[in-house]
Formats: structure tokens, sequence, C-alpha cells
């Protein structure tokens, strides 16, 4: 079983609010709470551009 203890736990606010933000860039109404009836098409828009975002801001740390 994978271990799900978060690293850093002050992260998940930030996380959450960028979440949020992603969603609204994309398209995909997002509301506080449950979210069970989200397509996995908008869920994956949601998570692949913010992976895209952290990929780029970690890219542009490292020059």
């Amino acid at each position: 079983m994978a271990n799900s203890r978060k690293v850093v736990p002050e992260a998940m606010t930030a996380l959450d609010k960028f979440k949020y933000e992603v969603a609204s860039e994309v398209g995909v109404n997002l509301k506080d709470g449950y979210n069970g009836d989200l397509t996995s098409k908008d869920a994956g828009k949601i998570g692949g551009q913010m992976v895209k975002k952290l990929i780029e801001q970690a890219e542009r740390n490292m020059k």
C-alpha cells in the first residue's frame, strides 16, 4: 500500500486554490465539496493543465 502521508501538509491549501484557478481557465465548473458528477475528461483537463503549469514553473526556476 502506498504511503499517503503529505510531505508538506501546508501545500494542500495552495494546491486546492490552484486547482480551482485551473478549472476556471479550462472552462470546467468545479464546485466546493463533492464533484463526483465531474466527467473523467473534465477531471483530466484540470489535472493535465495543473501538471503542465507546474512543469513550466519548475523549468523557469532551473534557469
